[in-house]
């Protein structure tokens, strides 16, 4: 009889010896992004969260959401930076919750790659404990998964969810939303986590590199491109407290009036002012280089908002000042004015 060679999970492609010493290098790392309400399952298998906590509240709603980071992804494999992708991660899940005025609980991560590489998934894991960290919320648990054959290597894709909680009549929306308000911008810190199909594209057709270093930027472009979200969860629930806040909108896929439109009722419209700001560099360095319509550019891009709140219009100048004090980048965007549940830049 002949000898064949051992089957094993191994080589079959997966390393659980890699993975448990990706574990060990994350666990200091991940253990910043606690809360008080944070109860230990030494066996891993799950998350613990004290419930008893929200006894405080008179009618506590859950508030959950689900996000990745898309093809940004493929640029952080691209230049082998791994410890930003994670602020982008807890950004688009996050910063979504604060949304309906819910302040952030906790949050689970999950990421598939090709081969587990213990430094580099620790740094991934790294990134979004130190996001959640930023954003108040903890992280209680998350799996790598290693998916040999259906993935390169080097290829790697992470997702993830998060919870908070509002108190029933402080949920924010459009329903609070009325003619006269104003709507204040909030600065993004570059493309965020949106957009990037069409910045890959740009890159594959155009002689953009992401070592390109364009006298706009004064850094490399790829450094540019993976600038890490802003995460806006901790300034817009200090906003929600002031009580002047109607609504807020996160300004991702779809564009800056797309996604305010989301946070309009159907009797008003959202008239926004391209004067009441300039558009970051890198925007405008991309579309000249793909030669990209405006119109492209409004639907693909934040074009440096990142996140919008509805105001009423005697709150908009106290709105401008707190967010000045805690360093985020404001102004006048717009007013609400009458009319059928639109967003327009004009």
């Amino acid at each position: 009889m002949t000898d064949r060679p051992t089957t094993s999970y191994e080589a079959a492609g997966v390393d659980i010896a890699a993975g448990e010493r990706a574990v060990e290098l994350m666990k200091s790392r991940v253990a910043r992004a606690r809360r008080p309400e944070v109860v230990d399952d030494v066996s891993g298998f799950a998350g613990l969260f004290d419930a008893s906590a929200l006894l405080r509240y008179k009618r506590p709603l859950l508030a959950t959401s689900t996000d990745g980071v898309g093809t940004k992804v493929d640029l952080a494999r691209r230049l082998g930076v791994y410890d930003t992708i994670g602020h982008d991660l807890v950004g688009m899940v996050i910063d979504d919750l604060a949304v309906c005025g819910a302040e952030p609980l906790f949050m689970t991560d999950y990421i598939a790659c090709g081969k587990v590489v213990p430094e580099r998934i620790a740094d991934i894991v790294g990134g979004i404990a130190d996001a959640c960290a930023l954003a108040g919320c903890a992280l209680v648990g998350g799996e790598t998964a290693e998916h040999p054959g259906l993935l390169e290597a080097d290829e790697f894709d992470v997702a993830g969810a998060g919870t908070g909680v509002v108190e029933a009549d402080r949920v924010l929306g459009p329903e609070r939303v009325k003619a006269g308000d104003v709507v204040v911008a909030m600065a993004s810190s570059g493309i965020h986590s949106n957009g990037y199909s069409l910045v890959r594209h740009i890159l594959a057709t155009t002689d953009l590199t992401l070592e390109t270093r364009p006298a706009e930027l004064d850094r490399p472009l790829g450094e540019e491109l993976l600038t890490p979200t802003r995460i806006y969860a901790r300034d817009c629930l200090a906003l929600a407290e002031t009580g002047g806040v109607r609504a807020f909108a996160h300004i991702t896929g779809g564009g800056l009036a797309a996604n305010l439109a989301r946070s309009l009722p159907p009797g008003v419209d959202a008239a926004l002012d391209r004067s009441s700001w300039e558009v970051p560099a890198v925007f405008r360095l991309l579309q000249a280089h793909g030669d990209v319509p405006q119109a492209e550019m409004d639907k693909t891009f934040n074009l440096g908002v990142g996140m919008a709140a509805i105001v009423a219009p005697d709150r908009a100048d106290e709105a401008l000042r707190l967010l000045a004090s805690r360093g985020v980048p404001s102004w006048p965007l717009g007013e609400i004015t009458e009319g059928t549940g639109h967003a327009t830049l004009r």
